[in-house]
């Protein structure tokens, strides 16, 4: 998933494993409080927790975050609203690749087919 265009102004994300909930926030622009109630709002955030429920987030929890941040602030989606177009996002990409895959395995059972046809 690549970085949302809307978000130039933000700092740009360091190579780093592990982020704790600080360094989200900075390089999000949004509070600690927010990323907690997003992470009950939407179930593609899961950071790991540790030690004392201490979160980390990776790197593709922060580009989420910085999606669901475009959709709700510089979009104007409601949090329903941006749950469902992430959860759509995600759902066509696996129809994707089931369709991609179909179209393989029918390009075999077809080719299958002409050679027995030709014999």
């Amino acid at each position: 998933m690549l970085e949302p265009t809307n978000n130039n102004e933000l700092p740009p994300i360091p190579g780093k494993r592990y982020f704790t909930i600080g360094e989200v926030s900075e390089l999000c622009a949004v509070k600690p409080h927010v990323l907690r109630y997003w992470e009950q709002e939407f179930p593609q955030l899961k950071p790991v927790k540790r030690r004392g429920n201490r979160r980390y987030y990776q790197r593709q929890d922060v580009v989420m975050i910085r999606e669901i941040r475009s959709l709700l602030y510089e979009q104007g989606y409601t949090i329903g609203g941006a749950r469902l177009q992430l959860s759509d996002n995600q759902s066509g990409k696996n129809e994707t690749k089931c369709d991609s895959n179909t179209i393989q395995q029918l390009r075999m059972e077809m080719e299958e087919v002409l050679e027995i046809l030709t014999v």
